[in-house]
């Protein structure tokens, strides 16, 4: 029987339930709450309500035994992730998808030793299984926030990895960028090349031999000093949005790197705000969304 919490005067908050036969999360939830549809069962999980003993689950696949207590929050977790540095907004059997704050590297280099989007993955999926990992699909810049994407498998990172072009049909970001841009929207095509020395990426209007890197713009809102912009990815390559933005007079606010003169928030102002892609087994239409920085407006 599922019993609810009830304060005087307010709305139930949250829903108790004790497991009474082993199961997945999913079935035993879809059991439970047989007047729900699957697609509200999901939500509960994708937006981080549900708990077992305590402890947030997202993964429908997540072993219930009898016993467990299972807790839905009308709100959600209030805490369900301590350090704020990598926020889980979806997951399930196959990827995990995640919003990271600004600061956090993707992935560790060889000389450092931080806690990392990764590192902190692979230390949630052990706590469900001891031999569990993730693996890297796509990365962000430290300096950027936003959407990014893990595999809970080897096979699905290949298929993600050898067909993302085709199965990732939006990536978009926005950026407080220096200047008014005059042009309402636009496309920047370059062909970009690294140095090897410095790792700094450069771009040419001609093909040197470069990559290739095609970015399409639109101007959301103008200031006196600077523009909020949308930057829809057609390819996604080092710096991309950087390095481009910076060749047309217009680098990103707190961007040295590539040419900023300012740094009113004290990061690099680009968040990756939407990923929309075709699930790497199923096929269905991933759409993630994120808010605007508060900041940036």
């Amino acid at each position: 029987m599922v019993r609810q919490k009830v304060v005087r005067g307010k709305k139930p908050f949250a829903q108790f339930h004790t497991v009474k036969h082993e199961a997945l999360l999913m079935d035993y939830l879809q059991e439970i709450f047989q007047g729900k549809s699957r697609n509200s069962i999901k939500s509960w999980l994708v937006h981080r309500q549900v708990s077992v003993n305590g402890t947030c689950v997202t993964a429908h696949d997540f072993k219930l035994s009898a016993g467990d207590e299972i807790k839905i929050s009308v709100v959600g977790e209030e805490k369900p992730n301590p350090n704020q540095k990598c926020r889980i907004v979806y997951e399930d059997n196959d990827i995990i998808v995640i919003d990271k704050r600004e600061g956090v590297l993707s992935v560790a280099t060889d000389v450092s030793t931080e806690m990392t989007a990764y590192s902190m993955m692979m230390e949630h999926v052990s706590k469900f299984k001891r031999d569990a990992r993730v693996f890297i699909v796509h990365r962000l810049d430290r300096s950027t926030s936003g959407l990014m994407m893990f595999a809970k498998s080897e096979e699905v990172q290949e298929h993600l990895r050898s067909m993302w072009n085709s199965i990732v049909l939006e990536r978009a970001y926005v950026a407080v960028v220096e200047g008014c841009v005059e042009k309402d929207n636009g496309v920047i095509k370059s062909y970009l090349t690294e140095d090897p020395k410095t790792y700094r990426m450069y771009t040419s209007p001609t093909d040197n031999g470069g990559k290739l890197a095609v970015t399409h713009y639109k101007v959301l809102k103008r200031g006196e000093h600077f523009s909020l912009v949308q930057l829809d990815l057609e390819t996604g390559r080092k710096n991309q949005i950087r390095v481009q933005m910076a060749s047309i007079g217009h680098p990103i606010a707190g961007d040295k790197r590539y040419g900023a003169k300012t740094n009113p928030l004290q990061r690099v102002c680009l968040h990756a705000r939407s990923l929309v892609f075709h699930h790497p087994t199923t096929g269905e239409v991933m759409n993630f969304q994120t808010d605007i920085p508060k900041a940036f407006l």
